[in-house]
């Protein structure tokens, strides 16, 4: 008589499983059956299913649908397998964000059928579309293919079929030095019927330190009212702005990175003030401007009465990450991925207070997950 053991081991959709739960450190990310610790982003639930032990891009989804961990993950070792059956198009999201496009704010390892005997930027295995891959040896015949991804900042290595295909130190490329250090994991849905399983990490130690600057009601104590009659709310996780004046930071900052999402009403106006003196407009501060109108004299990421901005791919009344670098005479602004702004002639160089702006009564600005790093 076969014992269930061998019975099970037989199986090719469980052994696979049983393998991947044997690896020492490592945890699964899919358990074979249902989308349990995943959401679909973007696009209707039936984007991705559940089929064979497998999961499956429904052909309808399209882009921008994508699949995300509902856990955010820094530093880690992540196993996977998929399969392609001819022509085919998706990708891994790494560091993918809350809000905006997961491709240019995290990075997106490309998944393609074609075997270019040349690696382009948009070759399978690529770091889309940037880096090419070393090689490519990808299997398109209606096999499954394996993946491994090693992201321990700034080192991104990719191996496929058991082949390295990308080794990055991501801090000396330009185009991703500024990336997500951390964020969620993501499957891309363009509408073929490709299949992902034995989805495992073994997350690695973190290495950023945070100050959190609102994230729940009671982070507003962190702030106090610095000019005006602003109308500030805590909101759960949303603080909420609108009327006119400022909130300021109870602690000062000089050299930082601050990272938040935003989002207003149609035409608002509004911004964030840097190295001030905790007076608003009426003290010595920098403000990075916050107005979506294309042709406003400082549109959405401009430096006030210092540099205009290009203006950023963002929609009314959708959330945008905002990335704002200061150390020394330098700040860089990036929207969604997309570098802004870059100036490099600041004067003052003291330390001073963040501070969040209410422009214009009855048109309001959402601010969330606003943290900050001391650089």
């Amino acid at each position: 008589m076969i014992s269930r053991r061998r019975l099970l081991l037989a199986s090719p959709l469980v052994a696979p499983l049983l393998g991947a739960q044997a690896e020492a450190g490592f945890e699964p990310l899919f358990d074979g059956r249902t989308l349990a610790g995943w959401q679909v982003r973007e696009g209707p639930s039936s984007a991705f299913y559940v089929e064979d032990g497998a999961i499956v891009v429904h052909r309808s989804s399209n882009y921008p649908t994508w699949l995300s961990t509902t856990r955010t993950f820094e530093n880690f070792d992540l196993r996977l397998e998929f399969f392609l059956q001819g022509w085919s198009d998706s990708g891994l999201y790494i560091h993918a964000p809350e809000h905006g496009p997961p491709s240019s704010t995290g990075f997106k390892i490309n998944i393609f059928h074609q075997r270019d005997q040349m690696p382009k930027p948009e070759s399978m295995g690529s770091i889309f579309p940037i880096v090419a891959p070393r090689l490519v040896n990808v299997r398109n015949q209606g096999e499954w293919n394996t993946m491994r991804v090693l992201m321990d900042w700034p080192l991104l290595r990719v191996w496929v079929n058991e082949e390295l295909v990308q080794d990055l130190d991501v801090e000396t490329h330009p185009e991703l030095r500024h990336r997500l250090r951390s964020g969620y994991i993501g499957l891309e849905s363009l509408s073929y019927p490709v299949r992902f399983r034995n989805l495992r990490i073994r997350p690695l130690a973190p290495k950023e330190k945070w100050e959190v600057l609102y994230e729940r009601p009671e982070d507003f104590s962190k702030w106090f009212v610095s000019e005006g009659d602003p109308k500030f709310e805590a909101l759960g996780e949303v603080l909420y702005a609108d009327g006119s004046g400022h909130i300021a930071t109870k602690e000062k900052f000089r050299d930082f990175e601050l990272q938040l999402y935003i989002r207003a009403d149609q035409f608002h106006n509004s911004g964030v003030l840097f190295r001030s003196s905790g007076e608003g407009l009426k003290g010595k501060r920098y403000e990075i401007q916050l107005h979506n109108v294309p042709e406003a004299h400082y549109p959405t990421g401009s430096l006030y009465s210092y540099q205009r901005a290009r203006y950023p791919q963002i929609r009314e009344f959708e959330w945008f990450l905002m990335q704002l670098w200061v150390k020394g005479p330098d700040c860089l602004v990036r929207i969604n991925g997309e570098t802004v702004l870059d100036y490099d002639r600041l004067e003052n160089l003291e330390a001073g207070h963040i501070e969040l702006q209410a422009h214009r009564p009855g048109k309001w600005t959402e601010f969330k997950r606003v943290r900050i790093k001391r650089l």
